[in-house]
């Protein structure tokens, strides 16, 4: 069964992980997605890990479900090609600087003309408009000037990232979202149209709460770590062997977190008996809750809090979460085959659909890897692919 997406054409033109993670998403999806690389490859084909036969792990994580092939862009070949591959796409992706597709002579007012339903999607550092719309852009630059870093980590603690590149990856959501929408709209009227989001709107869109206080009392809200700043016991705590999150926000789930306890001189206490006592006082509450904890194992606590309906579970590192049942039952780890590397593992879609499955067919592409097969979809006899490797305006395996 074909997914939500598909008939829908992709040209991807961006690299190493906003515009990648979307072009990956809209492949899960159905689409066909083209994935466009210059001579030496996208950079994240460099990036740590490397594994033995040359390929990095970072680029075969976010490319699965994509064709490509590579092209020279500073020879005329190479950009006649990518013109005739642009001229029935329903999208373009890119994440270059601003100006760039211009300078190339590939700028939307000049691909409109070629293709006016063509829906152009720009994934840059801070957006096509605005005083640093000229700035190129990366994920910890975003996390810092949108406020996340100053929310993130322990109270005193240095500004600190989240510890995944979170500005990046939600952009590369938002951007397959809008394309959506514009694809939407593109069967209503067929016309194209700019999708344009940021790595800095991506990070500042995290900021939910600490805006809803700062807008409405002017409060800048302390960095809390992993606790929050409405209520408590909300948070991670020490066990004996590891890390337990629990959340008892309300005040029938803190008297059931005490009853698990069995922690009377805590629901004796007078300074925790309401939730703004207990606020007032958090660091006292917290201090005689992991006193408790710590007599036992963070599965025990679990299992046992877990029985009394209690929100509760581990915090996991990476080997274990992806072991973890719900996870598997999800099915949120796919494998595929790849021709160097044999067997590689990914995180799947995290979007189901019960008529239009999601569908994992395709490996990371090596470097121009299906570039003959994409030329001669396009119409490209042998002697015209002559001329293109003789011009260095392709390259194929």
């Amino acid at each position: 069964m074909a997914g939500p997406l598909q008939g829908l054409k992709v040209i991807e033109l961006s690299h190493i992980m906003s515009g990648p993670i979307c072009g990956m998403m809209l492949a899960d999806m159905g689409a066909d997605v083209i994935k466009v690389e210059k001579m030496d490859g996208d950079d994240c084909r460099r990036f740590a890990p490397v594994l033995e036969h040359g390929e990095s792990a970072s680029f075969m994580i976010l490319n699965r479900n994509k064709r490509d092939i590579a092209l020279n862009l500073k020879t005329d070949g190479g950009k006649d090609v990518l013109r005739r591959m642009l001229a029935d796409a329903d999208v373009v992706t890119e994440n270059y600087r601003k100006g760039t597709m211009e300078k190339l002579g590939l700028g939307y007012d000049t691909l409109r003309q070629l293709n006016p339903g063509l829906i152009y999607c720009s994934v840059s550092g801070y957006g096509r408009t605005g005083p640093y719309a000229d700035k190129g852009g990366f994920d910890l630059i975003a996390q810092g000037l949108s406020g996340l870093m100053s929310a993130t980590g322990e109270p005193g603690q240095a500004p600190i990232k989240a510890g995944s590149p979170i500005a990046d990856i939600n952009a590369g959501i938002l951007a397959a979202l809008g394309i959506a929408a514009a694809y939407a709209h593109k069967q209503k009227t067929g016309l194209g149209q700019v999708v344009d989001t940021s790595l800095l709107e991506a990070g500042f869109q995290q900021m939910y709460w600490p805006a809803a206080n700062y807008f409405s009392e002017g409060v800048i809200l302390p960095k809390m770590g992993s606790a929050n700043s409405t209520s408590t016991p909300y948070q991670a705590f020490r066990t004996q062997d590891g890390w337990v999150n629990i959340g008892a926000a309300n005040q029938g789930n803190y008297e059931r977190l005490l009853q698990v306890l069995d922690a009377p001189h805590i629901s004796d206490d007078p300074r925790f008996a309401t939730n703004v006592l207990r606020m007032n006082n958090r660091e006292a509450l917290v201090a005689l809750i992991t006193e408790c904890l710590a007599q036992d194992t963070t599965d025990n606590w679990v299992a046992r809090l877990d029985l009394a309906g209690l929100p509760v579970g581990a915090v996991l590192d990476i080997s274990q979460a992806v072991e973890h049942p719900q996870i598997l039952e999800r099915e949120m780890i796919v494998e595929t085959h790849h021709p160097l590397t044999g067997a590689a593992r990914s995180i799947a879609l995290p979007i189901r659909f019960s008529e239009t499955p999601r569908h994992v067919s395709r490996p990371s592409p090596l470097l121009g890897e299906h570039t003959l097969e994409i030329l001669a979809e396009y119409g490209y006899d042998t002697g015209q692919i002559a001329d293109l490797r003789r011009e260095g305006a392709i390259l194929e395996l």
